[in-house]
């Protein structure tokens, strides 16, 4: 009887462990809230009601404290199966974790009338959000910030004062890397696309708000762009004026021969003979 009973009792944390996994494995990627439960060194241990969770030193907004008791908002990065049971991460420092307040802050973003398009964040100190609507007469960036800023204050505040800046998504790379690199000014965008990377013109007085301090700001627009970012300055860019034309002058005899294929069928058999040709090349 008393093997019996553990047999059934083990069963039963067992299928208790299979639940609880499954669960929080379909909620990956969602927004989640806790209650701090307790401390070991750095990491937290986060009581969600049926389980508990964890939130690493390295998943944690840097310099961010604390209490014992008090309920946290965090992103469930990961649902991991382990001997005792699945282990639960929580994150509050990826970008998933913005983008998740975002969603729960913005009503137009739950009904998809405006899209995040990319995040790049530097937990604690500063984040850029592409955002977007294919409605005209919707401002996906006014939308995010809100009345008198208070949607994204709210954020800002659960991200104990990140800076967040909105930027306005274009399909035209040279729009959007000029958007990135706000609140900088931009002169001119040179883009290479073979070798996916940009050079950015500047006005002298604003190369170093371009580059921001220890370079976060080009880095977080080259993140979010998902383009490399050489940033000049107007006089760098005259003393180097050669050197930047013939890298025009590269990337436009790298680009394919183009043929317009109305055209192309109204010279007849040379014409088809042209396009069956190019149709060859690109296969």
């Amino acid at each position: 009887a008393q093997t019996a009973k553990q047999i059934i009792v083990q069963r039963i944390r067992e299928a208790e462990r299979t639940m609880i996994y499954n669960e929080y494995s379909s909620r990956v990627d969602d927004l989640i809230t806790g209650t701090v439960r307790r401390f070991e060194q750095k990491t937290v241990y986060v009581d969600l009601g049926k389980t508990e969770a964890i939130l690493p030193p390295y998943e944690q907004i840097p310099g961010e404290r604390f209490e014992h008791g008090a309920r946290i908002k965090a992103y469930l990065a990961e649902v991991k199966k382990g001997s005792k049971g699945p282990q639960i991460i929580l994150s509050r420092g990826r970008s998933g974790f913005l983008k998740r307040l975002l969603e729960f802050e913005v009503p137009e973003i739950q009904e998809g009338i405006v899209e995040i398009k990319n995040v790049a964040r530097e937990p604690g100190a500063r984040s850029k959000v592409a955002v977007y609507s294919k409605y005209d007469n919707v401002d996906p960036v006014g939308a995010c910030v809100g009345a008198r800023g208070s949607r994204v204050q709210m954020i800002v505040r659960e991200l104990k004062g990140e800076k967040i800046d909105l930027i306005l998504w274009d399909e035209d790379p040279a729009r959007y890397i000029t958007r990135a690199l706000s609140p900088a000014k931009v002169s001119d965008v040179i883009l290479l696309p073979s070798k996916n990377s940009s050079i950015v013109i500047v006005p002298d007085n604003q190369l170093s708000l371009a580059i921001g301090k220890e370079g976060q700001n080009a880095r977080l627009a080259a993140r979010l762009t998902g383009w490399k970012i050489d940033i000049k300055s107007e006089t760098q860019a005259e003393e180097g004026k050669e050197e930047l034309e013939a890298l025009r002058a590269e990337e436009e005899n790298l680009k394919p021969e183009t043929y317009d294929w109305e055209d192309l069928l109204a010279e007849g058999e040379d014409g088809l003979d042209l396009l069956s040709e190019e149709m060859e090349s690109e296969a």
